[in-house]
């Protein structure tokens, strides 16, 4: 089967994948510092980055909402069941048999049922978690002021942050999986470096042979 290269992914795009990785990478390294598995840079420096990353983390989707919605790019996003069950099976098993995508992208359609339905639970239910219960810790000392109960436990809310914060953990070593499943194990990252990817082309049918035959 030929191929074509086709551009995907745009400089903006590209710009806010690997600023965002930066970002979550940082605030994951210093969030389990300052959740006391281990010392690296020491509690208050932990503390700090880690606050500031979050912030930069919220400006740089504050400017990403803003670009999808103006260019139309969150519709990339809009969930769909439709081949999801061909793509379950093609990870489960087929990858692994050299079998070929069910899904085809192109540059209306990026991602495949599956990654949507991912992202959705993302957005849906784990960022609430990791950003509900981040700011609840980061603004402790106005919980009074805010007319939040300043009995709540502090523990409890820190505990949450950190089980979204696996769970976080979880979803980002199988983005990472996901990324050497490509025609070699780095072309997808390198179809975000540059934008460009290959992908088969679909065979043409030849009309006047199949009339023909007819």
């Amino acid at each position: 089967m030929s191929t074509q290269r086709i551009y995907l992914f745009k400089r903006y795009e590209r710009f806010w994948h690997w600023s965002q990785a930066a970002l979550v990478i940082a605030m994951m390294i210093t969030g389990f510092e300052v959740h006391g598995m281990y010392k690296l840079l020491g509690f208050e420096k932990a503390v700090n980055y880690h606050t500031l990353c979050a912030w930069a983390l919220l400006t740089l989707w504050a400017f990403t909402i803003f670009w999808q919605f103006t260019t139309g790019e969150w519709m990339q996003y809009i969930p769909t069941l439709k081949k999801v069950d061909a793509m379950v099976r093609y990870y489960s098993f087929g990858i692994f048999r050299n079998a070929p995508s069910p899904y085809k992208k192109t540059a209306v359609k990026k991602h495949n049922p599956l990654q949507r339905l991912a992202y959705l639970a993302l957005l849906s239910m784990l960022s609430p978690i990791i950003w509900g219960s981040g700011l609840f810790y980061l603004f402790f000392s106005n919980w009074k002021d805010l007319g939040i109960d300043p009995y709540l436990s502090l523990e409890a809310v820190a505990l949450i942050h950190t089980s979204g914060a696996f769970m976080m953990l979880v979803f980002f070593i199988a983005h990472v999986y996901l990324t050497t499943t490509g025609h070699t194990p780095l072309a997808y990252i390198k179809t975000m470096i540059t934008g460009w990817e290959t992908v088969d082309e679909e065979p043409t049918v030849n009309v006047s042979s199949t009339s023909a035959k007819v």
